[in-house]
Formats: structure tokens, C-alpha cells, sequence
């Protein structure tokens, strides 16, 4: 079932599974680690900032929670503007393992915190290796995950941030019955595991092979491709013509003058608007409207007139769990309706679903009509719905499909800027105006959604069915290899498969 492989330059030993099936099962799971983590904070964070142990210890007010929350994303931004260049010099797969043990070390410091000043080091520390994680593991994915699996991978890896969400509400659920500061502690601790299963599963997976061939390394990248295609065999038709392919686009863009500088990014009209489709979806993600109830649905369900810890606790629970239903779902049809289709239909749905929370919480909130206040949460149920059935499986399929490979990493290190900077903002404001503005956020919010829902319309381009080569298409005007489409080559080696027999 697993063969020790010598080549891929692996600085330890590889010992990769013969079925490509499988190998695209793990590159997932290890890479995916990231929105786990990730998701596992969000929902941790949301529970503590309900717990009242963990509001006394630390003597929180609306601003230091809003600090303790958002200081991931001060680490997050460092983490933008430096791994880009780490994970192109040592490779997508050693970046992923560094980023690993940085949020190990980061989970043992946060969960000792004795104050907030240890606390929010701790956590800009966390949110340096969670974001570190979350530039090479898209970038790994995109380049190493064979076509017909690439939506639904980097689809899935945002998917899994709910499955982290849901292990944490059932985890700060369980422990918010404890009076000692183990109640937040505890949380904490376990956030770890998951750095701890990225790096176990590490020696099971291949190198880019993208990553490889620009190293000069063909051998190695052939290899890869013949391993993540079809289960090794190195004279599949399809692997030569995504080798041939892979090979032209590089050659041109060597002739060309690009490099992995970080001023490539800046240097083209086309790699500029590549960075600007990527710094688009990050912007917008962050101010959809998910923010307020992924990391403050305490203060969401308050002002809704659910004042119970325990109910909010549970809702909490059931929420996640919806948000990976419906997310699981968008990621289904993503390959089917489209990148920009299926995020138009989320944020059109997710729109209408705010303005609703809005008028129903000025109504309700706070009231003694059940009915009402109900109606409220069904439609924070709906709008976390509608934001992970498109926003949650496009958020990091489409930046590293957009951005080429001389500027991929760099450029998801802009991506990664421009999401934590945006969630930054959103994270450390939320609290204010939820606790001064009310029901009034989400009215705003709503609106500059609909800003947000032309910009994509006009803006965005279309990438499913296509490799990272055959985008340069799509943005550039021009296809830079004479190898036909891939899907094209794919469908036809099954037609003659199913001729056979």
C-alpha cells in the first residue's frame, strides 16, 4: 500500500501510499489542519466569551474582548508579509510542518496565560502559525491536488473549519460546568491536537510537484504527478501532457523576466489584477456579516433576548454543525455552478437574511415574545447558512487559483495581509457596535454586501474545469502551452477506458 520514496528531495523520509485516491484524501487532511484550527479558535473564542469564568479571570470589558479576540489576527498579518518568501526557499510541504509546530507552541502559552498580555502574545503567536499554515496549504493543495479534485479539496479545506468549530462548541459546552479556570484552559489545550495530526500525516505526502519542477528537479515532479494522477504510473497521457504543460507555461515565464520576488506581484497589469481578485475575496469574506456570529453570537443571542449561558452554549453547537452542512453542500456544486455563481447566490441570500436579522432583533430584542425571538435565531441560523454555502468552500479555492506560480505564495501572503486585516478591524469593532448600534450593525452590514455583490459580478472571472496553467487564459488572453485542455484529454482516456471494456 506504501512505497519509501528517495526522490522529492524530502528533508526526511516519504513513504507515499500507491493510491492516488488516497493521496489526495491525506494532502487534504494534512493541509486542512489550517481551517480546522482555525475554526476550532473561532468557536472556542465564541464559547469563552460567554463562560463567565474566563470573562472574571481576565476582568474583560467590550474592548479587551474585543483585543483577546482579535490579536490572531495581528499574528495572522506578520504571517502575510514573511511566509510567502519561507514557503517558496524551502517548499510548500516543509513551510506547512514549521507552521505546525509554531501553533504548538503557541497553544501551550495560551493555555498558561496568567493575564492578558499573555494571553494576546500567545494568541499573535497562534495567529501566526495558523495563517503561516493557511498560505502554504491552499498553495500546496492548488499545485499538488489533481484536477478533478481541486474544487472539491480546497473547497473542503474551509469546510473543515466548522468541523473544528463543532469540536470546540461541544468542548467549551462540557467544560463551561467547571468553576476553576480549567474551563477555559482546557479548550485551549486540545486546540493543539490538531498541529499534532498535521505533522504525523506529513511523511505520507509528496512535495508540489509545481514547487519541484521550478527547482529544476523533473525527475522528482514527474514522479509526484504520475503518484497524485495515476496511482505511478509514469506513462499515463494524462501526467506527460500536465508535465509538458506545467514545463511550457514555466519556460515562458522565465522568458518573460517573472520571478518569485515579492515586486512580481506589483509588476504586470495581469499580476496585478491576479493580487486584486485575491485581496477581493479576502476582504469581502471578512465583511460578509460572518464575523459577528462567529466570534460574538454571545452578544448576537443577548441582544436577541436569549440571555441563558447554557442555551447560548448549545446553540452554539447546532450552529457549527448547520454551518458544515450547508458549506459541505456549496462545495459540491462549486464544480458544477462556478466559482463566482455559487458565491453571487450566497451573498444574495446572505444579504437578505441580515437585513431580516436586523429588523427582527429592533422588534424583539430583549422582548417577551418567544415567537419572535426564535424567528430572530432562525435567521442567524440562515445568514451563517447562506455564508458558508459559497464564501466558505471560494475563500481559499480561488485565490491560488487566480494567482499564477511566480507569485503564488507572495501573493497568498497578500491575501493573508488583507484577511486578517480586515478581520482585525471587523473583530475589534464588532463588540463596540453591537454593544452602542445594535440591530443597526446588521442593516449596515447588509449594505455594503450589496456593494460587495457587484464588484463580483463585474470583476470576478470563472475558473472551474481548468488547470493553474490554463487560467493564464482566462486572465492573460493567451494559453502559454499547445498540450490541449487537460479535462479535455481526461474525458477522452475514459472514453477509450470504457471502449475497452
Amino acid at each position: 500500500m506504501y512505497g519509501y520514496n528517495r526522490l522529492a528531495g524530502a528533508w526526511f523520509p516519504l513513504w507515499i501510499p500507491r493510491s492516488s485516491l488516497l493521496i489526495s484524501v491525506l494532502l487534504v487532511l494534512c493541509s486542512s489542519i489550517t481551517s480546522m484550527t482555525y475554526g476550532y479558535d473561532g468557536s472556542m473564542i465564541n464559547g469563552l466569551n460567554i463562560l463567565p469564568s474566563y470573562i472574571d479571570y481576565f476582568h474583560l470589558t467590550p474592548a479587551t474582548t474585543g483585543l483577546n479576540t482579535a490579536s490572531l489576527w495581528i499574528g495572522g498579518c506578520i504571517a502575510g508579509v514573511t511566509w510567502g518568501k519561507v514557503t517558496d526557499v524551502i517548499g510548500r510541504r516543509p513551510a506547512l510542518f514549521w507552521a505546525a509546530i509554531l501553533s504548538l507552541i503557541a497553544v501551550a502559552l495560551q493555555t498558561a496565560a496568567q493575564n492578558i498580555t499573555m494571553f494576546v502574545i500567545a494568541r499573535i503567536v497562534l495567529g501566526f502559525g495558523i495563517n503561516a499554515s493557511g498560505l502554504s496549504g491552499p498553495a500546496y493543495l492548488a499545485e499538488t491536488l489533481p484536477l478533478h479534485w481541486r474544487g472539491w479539496g480546497l473547497g473542503l479545506f474551509n469546510d473543515l473549519y466548522y468541523v473544528g468549530g463543532l469540536i470546540a462548541a461541544g468542548v467549551t459546552y462540557g467544560t463551561s460546568f467547571m468553576e476553576s479556570t480549567w474551563a477555559w484552559r482546557i479548550p485551549s489545550l486540545i486546540q493543539g491536537v490538531f498541529s499534532i495530526l498535521c505533522i504525523v500525516i506529513i511523511p505520507f505526502i509528496p512535495e508540489s510537484p509545481r514547487w519541484l519542477l521550478f527547482q529544476g528537479r523533473r525527475e522528482e515532479a514527474h514522479q509526484v504527478l504520475a503518484q497524485t494522477y495515476s496511482n505511478g504510473d509514469l506513462a499515463s497521457t494524462v501526467v506527460l501532457s500536465q508535465l509538458k504543460e506545467i514545463e511550457d507555461t514555466f519556460e515562458y515565464e522565465k522568458n518573460a523576466g517573472e520571478t518569485l520576488s515579492v515586486t512580481q506581484i506589483f509588476k504586470t497589469r495581469t499580476a496585478r489584477k491576479r493580487v486584486l481578485l485575491a485581496i477581493s475575496v479576502a476582504v469581502f469574506s471578512s465583511v460578509a456579516g460572518n464575523v459577528i456570529a462567529a466570534y460574538y453570537l454571545g452578544s448576537m443571542l443577548t441582544n436577541a433576548g436569549i440571555t441563558n449561558t447554557t442555551r447560548q452554549l448549545q446553540i452554539n453547537i447546532i450552529l457549527n454543525a448547520f454551518c458544515l452542512i450547508c458549506s459541505v453542500l456549496g462545495t459540491y456544486y462549486i464544480d458544477s455552478w462556478g466559482r463566482k455563481m455559487t458565491t453571487v447566490i450566497s451573498t444574495v441570500l446572505l444579504t437578505i437574511f441580515l437585513f431580516l436579522v436586523g429588523a427582527l432583533t429592533k422588534v424583539f430584542g430583549n422582548s417577551n415574545n418567544t415567537s419572535g425571538v426564535y424567528g430572530t435565531v432562525a435567521m442567524i441560523f440562515l445568514s451563517q447558512g447562506a455564508y458558508s454555502f459559497g464564501w466558505t468552500p471560494v475563500l481559499f479555492l480561488y485565490p491560488p487559483e487566480v494567482l499564477n506560480y511566480p507569485i503564488r505564495a507572495n501573493g497568498m501572503g497578500v491575501f493573508q495581509f488583507f484577511l486578517n486585516g480586515a478581520g482585525l478591524l471587523i473583530i475589534l469593532t464588532m463588540p463596540i457596535a453591537l454593544f452602542n448600534i445594535g440591530w443597526k450593525t446588521y442593516m449596515i452590514n447588509g449594505a455594503w454586501d450589496i456593494v460587495m455583490l457587484i464588484v463580483i459580478l463585474y470583476y470576478w472571472i470563472e475558473t472551474k474545469g481548468k488547470t493553474l496553467e490554463e487560467i493564464d487564459e482566462l486572465i492573460e488572453g493567451k494559453k502559454h502551452s499547445d498540450v490541449p485542455d487537460l479535462e479535455q484529454i481526461i474525458r477522452e482516456e475514459a472514453r477509450v477506458e470504457k471502449e475497452k471494456h
